[in-house]
């Protein structure tokens, strides 16, 4: 069974824009958190990115493999193209605090985990600042957007095996650098179904 998706990506490869314009509609939101993350808390930033990103989406949608799902496709492009800022512009990258918005409570939480959490939030956004964009868009792809390894490996342009590593290696970092700025365990909460961070 075709999904709406699919029909409307196919109509933009054979040409329709108003079939491009719906795929641009429908994934704009994703692509531009990924770039705002990537990029840090600038949102003309992000929006440039994400411009950037659909429009060379559209100039290699003919190349596009339908053997890959598209939204990995996609959000490859942003990931790319924001790695490649941040290495000719060396901006200050991705603001935590968003991304820990999203994984917290939906419940409203007492003033003292409130305090304790934008803490921790802003703890976790200096060390995660300190990896390689690279490995920065490894964990952002498998963390926040849960990503296969295949998959980063293919929007990275890199070995399963080099995920593997990256992966492995940007946690013990990121461990290593909590411990040594945290080192009173920290008592973390986890959701049912939450991934953890490292």
């Amino acid at each position: 069974m075709t999904t709406p998706e699919a029909e409307w990506l196919q109509r933009a490869i054979q040409g329709d824009e108003d079939a491009f314009t719906w795929l641009v509609e429908h994934f704009q939101t994703p692509v531009y958190n990924l770039c705002y993350r990537m990029l840090g808390d600038d949102p003309q930033a992000a929006e440039d990115a994400a411009q950037e990103t659909f429009w060379r989406a559209y100039q290699n949608l003919k190349r596009y493999d339908p053997q890959r799902p598209f939204p990995t496709w996609l959000l490859s492009i942003a990931a790319h193209y924001c790695i490649d800022q941040y290495r000719r512009q060396r901006i200050i990258p991705l603001p935590i605090d968003d991304l820990l918005e999203e994984t917290a409570p939906s419940q409203a939480p007492d003033p003292e985990h409130i305090t304790s959490q934008n803490e921790q939030s802003a703890a976790l956004h200096a060390i995660l600042n300190t990896l390689n964009p690279p490995d920065r868009a490894a964990v952002i792809l498998r963390y926040w957007y849960d990503f296969s390894e295949e998959e980063i490996a293919r929007s990275l342009n890199l070995s399963v095996s080099a995920v593997k590593s990256r992966l492995h290696r940007a946690r013990l970092l990121l461990a290593q650098r909590w411990q040594e700025t945290h080192p009173e365990p920290t008592k973390v909460e986890r959701r049912q179904h939450e991934s953890p961070a490292f």
